[in-house]
């Protein structure tokens, strides 16, 4: 990034974009990345200011070729940033900065943009046809800003890897079904609910080879059964806990919000309807959401 005054505050004023984007747009992570060594929190900051961008690409335009379009920017931005090519924007700057001083894989980066452009390419009408396809969603969009920051942490451990493949795409999942109301309103269908669990609760229609899932009393059930699938990978991530080396778990620490919007899920019947779920943090005050996730920190678990 250069060494001069200029540069340094060029770097200061991207690296507070970054933050302040996380914070307006993914609050719950925000408050994960401050238990976070100082020494990481600029990559950390940096993986999931990349992931607000492209997460918001699709629902900021009228247009979805637009949207389309600036997902494939920001993939074309990676191959710049590997390059060592200036990108001016502020989250490809401190991406820049975290790339020449950490050994970041490339692969993940590129791999959490291009399952956003898969997305965005699909079908107006396409939904996935397992479960297991939303799990792989949510592992390349989730999971890899967990592998990332323990790279950029320094922190290698293949017992950490599978505890944050497990709670990226519980928290993935879990992210889904809490947007399927966001959905629903801005498309007019509810998409992310898997053929397979939609025809089991009896949600599944069949029209001109086109799948669709209808709305029905039986969604809960059907959301029920997906976040079942994101309950189990929290439980793996857990009986893991006492073999993950002490220095990843602050990075592992997004499984506590991933629970909270498990149990509102739970507690709302799994109705993701139910407004009560877009209040506070994940459906919870925000000053308990604190007090759990210090509480958690400071015992050091996840």
């Amino acid at each position: 990034m250069g060494s001069t005054p200029a540069a340094g505050a060029n770097l200061r004023a991207a690296l507070s974009y970054c933050v302040q984007q996380v914070h307006n747009y993914d609050y719950h992570h925000y408050l994960c990345l401050l238990h976070l060594p100082p020494s990481m929190r600029k990559a950390a900051f940096a993986f999931r200011a990349l992931n607000v961008e492209t997460a918001k690409a699709m629902d900021v335009v009228s247009d979805p070729k637009t949207g389309l379009m600036r997902l494939l920017w920001w993939k074309d931005v990676i191959d710049k940033i590997f390059a060592n090519k200036l990108v001016e924007h502020p989250v490809a700057q401190v991406l820049s900065s975290v790339v020449s001083e950490r050994k970041i894989s490339k692969h993940w980066l590129k791999r959490s943009v291009e399952a956003r452009i898969n997305d965005a390419n699909q079908d107006d009408y396409a939904i996935p046809e397992t479960v297991s396809e939303l799990e792989r969603y949510a592992e390349d969009t989730q999971s890899t800003i967990l592998y990332m920051t323990l790279q950029a942490g320094g922190i290698q451990s293949t017992i950490a890897d599978h505890a944050a493949s497990h709670i990226g795409k519980a928290s993935g999942l879990l992210l889904l079904l809490k947007a399927l109301p966001h959905h629903v309103s801005k498309q007019g269908r509810i998409p992310y609910i898997p053929a397979s669990i939609a025809e089991d609760c009896g949600l599944l229609t069949r029209e001109g080879g086109r799948s669709e899932v209808r709305m029905g009393d039986e969604l809960p059930d059907a959301v029920f059964k997906v976040a079942s699938v994101a309950d189990a990978h929290l439980e793996k991530a857990r009986e893991l806990a006492s073999s993950v080396p002490t220095e990843a778990i602050p990075v592992l620490l997004p499984g506590v919000p991933a629970q909270v919007l498990m149990d509102s899920l739970r507690s709302r019947e799994f109705n993701v309807f139910d407004s009560r779920l877009a209040r506070g943090v994940h459906g919870i005050s925000p000053l308990w959401y604190q007090i759990k996730l210090n509480w958690h920190a400071w015992q050091k678990k996840y």
